[in-house]
């Protein structure tokens, strides 16, 4: 079975493709294709309200790679999904049906709350019985989520972003009202585990060069890189970190919003797990089509 999942963010847009193989009674996830385009979807958006002739453009040429692509690896099924850019563009609507139209690839807009479930569905392996605030940022919305015992209890979802914030479009109030989330469903919890996923944190855990001894990362060494990345400009970072020109400018905003999340929470250690909203939906997929197993798994 092969499945693909097309994640389009604010910041930017991913491709995964994935074969799942049925050996020794387990079901096994291997990565085929992976790409990353840094379409900034969000700049457009987050200023004028709608996205440019240009990115509209530069989406649709992108959006005919990617089908191409999912047609070439014969994909049994593929799901793809707009997140905080997309659906709040007056013109992302038309644009998504002009797609369809045009190319025959389908695209879903989702809400903040779709988003924290999808990417959940990637993370239950790593939740349990501990009480854990799951932070996601992308670049027009910041996901919370909290687990209990196995369970998750509280869900939000917050028009902040790495992309939002540097293009100044968030609400001062918007921080106090994640504050208060965090608060009030986290008050008198004695150890909070963090989790943090998205592009950004992945960045900050490869740059604290600890990826070879596990998931965890400290708080303070994030306060580490995040000084750090501070001391350079947009250009060294690119140069002197090796940071991708689209990661440079965003990754100090969002670092910000991950330490302010986990802080609140008085969380000390934080896993990144380095999944997302594409690894969600490659397991709802998978969900989806498992019940017809018989027929990519004769053997089952």
């Amino acid at each position: 079975m092969k499945l693909a999942a097309i994640d389009i963010g604010s910041n930017a847009i991913r491709l995964q493709v994935t074969k799942v193989h049925f050996f020794q009674n387990q079901y096994n996830f291997k990565k085929l294709e992976y790409l990353r385009f840094p379409l900034r979807l969000g700049k457009d958006v987050f200023q004028n309200q709608e996205i440019g002739p240009e990115n509209r453009y530069r989406f649709k040429e992108l959006m005919r790679a990617f089908h191409i692509l999912i047609q070439l690896y014969e994909v049994d099924d593929y799901q793809a999904c707009a997140t905080s850019a997309m659906r709040e563009a007056k013109n992302g609507k038309e644009l998504i049906e002009e797609i369809r139209k045009e190319i025959g690839l389908k695209i879903q807009l989702i809400d903040g709350n779709k988003e924290a479930e999808l990417i959940n569905k990637s993370l239950w392996k790593h939740i349990g019985e501990k009480t854990y605030l799951h932070v996601d940022v992308g670049g027009g919305s910041t996901e919370l989520n909290i687990f209990k015992k196995g369970k998750k209890i509280a869900a939000k979802s917050f028009k902040i972003g790495s992309v939002r914030t540097l293009e100044s479009q968030v609400s001062q109030f918007i921080p106090r009202h994640m504050e208060q989330f965090i608060k009030e469903h986290l008050s008198g919890e004695k150890t909070v585990t963090g989790i943090a996923t998205g592009g950004n944190i992945n960045k900050v855990f490869e740059l604290a060069q600890v990826r070879g001894k596990g998931l965890f990362l400290q708080v303070g060494k994030i306060h580490e890189i995040l000084s750090l990345l501070e001391k350079y400009s947009p250009a060294e970072r690119i140069n002197l970190l090796h940071l991708n020109e689209d990661r440079a400018d965003v990754i100090i905003p969002a670092t910000k919003i991950y330490l302010a999340a986990l802080e609140t929470a008085h969380v000390e250690r934080v896993m990144v797990p380095a999944l997302g909203l594409k690894d969600g939906l490659i397991y709802q997929l998978f969900e989806k089509n498992i019940k017809n197993r018989e027929h990519f798994f004769p053997a089952f």
